[in-house]
């Protein structure tokens, strides 16, 4: 299969991977210059969500034509959050291009797809991005990569592997480091490198048909797709397969359509080869993970490894005074078949049922769980989640939690304030060092139970200019309990619409979250206290009137302008007795139990 190549973008997140993959889809022809993904960016992220956080979340295989040779290529996230997208899309390809900042140099999310990758034995070729960077420090991060290879590499053979250089966004590269980043320049090296350096696949095309499933996707018109890379044999439509499980047949039937990529589109096919990869309709149950093969001959193919979740929160049906005002699915039956469906394509996600029918749902972070919740708000969903737990597993007798590497960048100014508050939550410095830029980087080993809710408080304390990235090391022992780091709350101690002259009153004891006009009910959270004790107010209590009248009391009140929280945020906000409502309107925090009555009988 000379006339193939399959290979993977894997990166950092914000490196650089998604636009070089632009660039390679627009420098191959793949579109007429009249169509509209000429003029775009960022064309691999579709999802609404990617484009507005500027991150890939889903890895997504796309084919390129170039030189009569076929370049299969998969976009892989950046995020360690969405390393399981990552794990389970590895094993389409042969060969995968690590692309590396040339400023920032290796990352955490750098070390972690970059061990995948050369576990499974791909073939790796280095390309330094964003050399036209102001700080960019070429020499040093070729340096940093290379001592990154010999710490992951699995054998001698992976320390040989080629460098190139690159302006992602301008769509050039170079095989020597150029000494004019502004002389005329495009990604032919790098598409020369792609055939010089990555091997077709190995493949045994007269054996009967076999298949593993990677990844899926549906429509209204075909159903379910199963898409993966033909290990062997052809697949075509009409072909008895069986549907393999744990090694067990647990379903037979036919392929009814067979589909390869081009650019952005499907195209469908009467016949595709092995070392293809392909989307096949016509099995209703398949899964991720499982084996598509000839039913004369159902062999299993071994099934995707994929890393435990180290995060779960709970998930039920809104129970508070505003349930069913703003979304159209508001039952735990419909919440549970949405999570269903999730749990199908999303593969790092868990789900179990607790004994008071809650939905326990464990993931790889925070985002990764919140990026699920925003799509069923957006989805016209009505929920309330609870705070994030880590999760715990016991290891020869013993109860361990998730240990993390910790990176942050700062300016020097507040590494003292970061130190501080990493410390606070039993964080243990590893390293410090200067960046080019003058900036600090900061390595911590830190829990993930420590880790929750940190984000948006070093982001405060440094002013939003710290740049955090982790990754997961480890489970270690359960450590001590971390005392609680945030204030105490204002409540609402009465249901109605919040009014400037009782908003005024809250803002005297700390910030607020809403404006004035905003609905409020009994137990509903409108503020952050300036202590550390939990207060409740009477928002909706407006001034008495009375005949007396001064010169300065009509003066009008002036408030400061409420708090708004992004939704990780208010995850992060939450503490153990409290509860986020999700609406596809309004994220509204609240105390488990509304009246002050029940909350002050439950500390008894």
């Amino acid at each position: 299969m000379n006339n193939i190549r399959n290979i993977a973008i894997i990166a950092h997140v914000d490196h650089g991977k998604t636009t070089l993959v632009d660039g390679l889809l627009k420098q191959s022809k793949t579109f007429r210059d009249n169509e509209a993904a000429m003029s775009q960016n960022l064309i691999m992220d579709s999802n609404a969500q990617e484009r507005e956080r500027g991150i890939t979340i889903l890895a997504k295989n796309t084919a390129i034509n170039y030189q009569g040779t076929k370049i299969n290529i998969i976009d892989t996230p950046g995020h360690a959050d969405f390393s399981g997208e990552v794990e389970r899309t590895l094993n389409m390809a042969d060969g995968a291009i690590l692309v590396v900042d040339a400023q920032e140099g290796p990352m955490p999310q750098t070390k972690f797809v970059l061990k995948k990758a050369l576990e499974i034995g791909l073939k790796p070729i280095v390309v330094i991005n964003k050399i036209d960077k102001r700080d960019a420090r070429i020499s040093e991060v070729i340096e940093k990569t290379y001592e990154l290879f010999l710490e992951l590499a699995t054998n001698d053979s992976q320390l040989d592997f080629p460098i190139y250089y690159a302006i992602g966004k301008e769509g050039k590269s170079w095989e020597e480091r150029p000494a004019d980043y502004h002389a005329p320049s495009d990604l032919t090296p790098l598409f020369e490198a792609i055939l010089k350096h990555v091997p077709p696949p190995l493949v045994e095309s007269e054996h009967h048909f076999q298949m593993l499933v990677t990844s899926l996707d549906w429509d209204s018109f075909q159903g379910k797709y199963a898409i993966g890379r033909i290990r062997r044999g052809t697949a075509k439509p009409g072909l008895a397969v069986a549907l393999i499980q744990n090694d067990q047949v647990v379903d037979t039937g036919k392929v009814e359509r067979v589909f390869v990529s081009q650019g952005l589109k499907r195209l469908e096919v009467e016949s595709a080869q092995a070392g293809d990869i392909v989307a096949i309709t016509g099995m209703k149950n398949v899964g991720i993970g499982n084996t598509i093969a000839d039913s004369t001959n159902p062999e299993a193919l071994p099934s995707l490894s994929i890393s435990e979740p180290t995060l779960k929160m709970t998930i039920s049906a809104n129970t508070s005074p505003f349930a069913g005002r703003e979304g159209k699915f508001c039952t735990s039956r419909q919440i549970l078949d949405r999570i269903k469906q999730e749990l199908e394509t999303n593969v790092s996600l868990r789900l179990t049922i607790g004994q008071s029918g809650e939905f326990n749902l464990s993931g790889r972070g925070e985002l990764h769980l919140s990026v699920f919740i925003e799509t069923m708000r957006r989805e016209d969903f009505e929920l309330q989640v609870s705070k994030p737990q880590v999760i715990t597993k016991e290891i020869e007798g013993q109860v361990c939690e998730p240990l993390e590497e910790l990176t942050v960048d700062a300016a020097p100014d507040y590494v003292g304030v970061i130190n501080s508050e990493v410390g606070r939550r039993r964080g243990v410095l590893i390293s410090q060092g200067e960046n080019s830029d003058g900036s600090v980087r900061l390595v911590f080993e830190i829990t993930t139970r420590g880790l929750l809710g940190l984000r948006n408080q070093l982001l405060t304390l440094s002013r939003g200019t710290a740049v955090l990235n982790s990754i997961f090391l480890r489970f270690v022992p359960l450590g001590t309990i971390i005392p609680k780091l945030r204030n105490g709350v204002l409540i609402a101690s009465e249901s109605g619409k919040a009014v400037t002259y009782g908003l005024n009153i809250a803002q005297g004891r700390g910030i607020t979250f809403i404006p004035p006009q905003t609905s409020v009910y009994e137990g509903m959270i409108i503020g952050q206290n300036s202590r550390e004790d939990d207060i409740e107010i009477n928002v909706t209590k407006e001034k008495k009137q009375t005949n007396v009248r001064s010169s300065t009391a009509d003066i009008a009140v002036i408030l400061t302008p409420p708090t708004i929280f992004s939704l990780e945020q208010c995850l992060d906000f939450l503490e153990d007795d409290e509860l986020l409502e999700v609406t596809p309107k309004s994220l509204r925090l609240r105390k488990k139990l509304l009246a002050a009555s029940a909350r002050a009988k439950a500390k008894k």
